[in-house]
């Protein structure tokens, strides 16, 4: 995957790779001694119930979506489900 800079994410919408769309990237969770990026933080779309998306919340109701899970950076940013 080719850089990206984290200002060109903010507020990018997020879509499951079923084509759901689960809402807009808030942040993204790092450790500060290594680097290393853990989750993607995103706001959950209004529409879509909770119940339907498999992954950990943070005590805002925002999806936790491991990096990992990231497929594509385009449009939207793609993340398997």
């Amino acid at each position: 995957m080719s850089d990206i800079l984290a200002e060109n994410l903010s507020g990018k919408s997020v879509m499951g790779s079923d084509g759901t769309e689960l809402g807009l990237l808030y942040n993204i969770t790092m450790d500060i001694k290594s680097g290393k990026l853990h989750d993607l933080v995103i706001d959950p779309d209004e529409e879509i119930s909770p119940r339907a998306v498999d992954f950990e919340r943070d005590e805002a109701g925002r999806f936790r979506v491991p990096v990992n899970r990231v497929q594509a950076v385009k449009d939207y940013i793609v993340v398997q489900r």
